[in-house]
């Protein structure tokens, strides 16, 4: 796994050769995680569980949201993060980071999570899942990390893990392996949005939304659309956009 292009922190995540991609643990909330400078108790502290564990279309069973306007949704049902990635900033700040400590639902190995192209989906169990946005570091990610300018260290490394939003609702317990099913070919990934795309990237991505009829989560279209309209050109249809967090999907969604 090479570090992203323009990452200014890089980080040194390598995948195992020849290892099949699987799902490590799956985690769900331990325990509220109080946030005291945000008035909320948030519920990024996950930790791993046994047997199955039922993932539906607006999340894992029994998992919450402190913040409702920037977590959860059709586009942010689960969390996934590369076992890889997490270790490798343990090694690199000399802390153990167990499995669910960065809010994760899935932590897998043996795939790049953040190289996931936007609309890729994997069947894992019986679910199947889509990934769909990059996850933006707030100020509980960095309480829950204790480093208050986490937030700014963890974007400039290039790695985010992806958001996925579930296709069929199924189960998924750890060791259940991760087959991806269908790969888009517009050939922008999770790690391209949260990095930055360029005007080409961006363009991809609306034809590719467009030709498909595929709504994209708004945080992405806005992404995207920024850089076209920069360029001159138009930005994603707003009916291909949104928030998820509506009645369903392609309906005020």
């Amino acid at each position: 796994m090479t570090a992203p292009a323009g990452a200014t922190d890089a980080l040194d995540v390598r995948l195992e050769a020849g290892a099949s991609p699987r799902v490590a643990a799956v985690c769900t909330v331990a325990q509220l995680f109080p946030v005291p400078e945000r008035g909320l108790m948030s519920g990024i502290d996950k930790r791993p569980v046994d047997g199955p564990v039922r993932v539906l279309t607006h999340g894992v069973l029994g998992d919450v949201q402190g913040d409702r306007e920037h977590h959860g949704g059709i586009f942010k049902a689960v969390y996934a993060v590369s076992r890889e990635m997490r270790r490798a900033w343990g090694a690199a700040i000399d802390r153990e980071l167990p499995d669910g400590f960065f809010g994760e639902n899935l932590a897998t190995e043996g795939i790049d999570v953040d190289e996931a192209m936007i609309g890729e989906r994997w069947r894992i169990g019986s679910a199947l899942l889509e990934a769909s946005s990059p996850r933006t570091p707030c100020a509980t990610f960095s309480a829950r990390m204790g480093e208050r300018t986490w937030a700014r260290r963890f974007t400039a490394a290039g790695r985010c893990g992806a958001y996925l939003r579930v296709i069929e609702e199924g189960e998924i317990r750890a060791g259940d392996g991760i087959d991806v099913v269908a790969r888009p070919e517009h050939g922008v990934s999770v790690g391209d949005v949260f990095r930055g795309l360029d005007a080409a990237q961006a363009s991809a991505l609306r034809d590719w939304s467009a030709e498909t009829s595929t709504i994209l989560y708004e945080g992405v279209a806005r992404a995207a659309s920024t850089v076209l309209e920069r360029a001159g050109e138009t930005g994603i249809d707003a009916r291909l956009r949104s928030t998820g967090r509506g009645l369903g999907l392609g309906m005020g969604l």
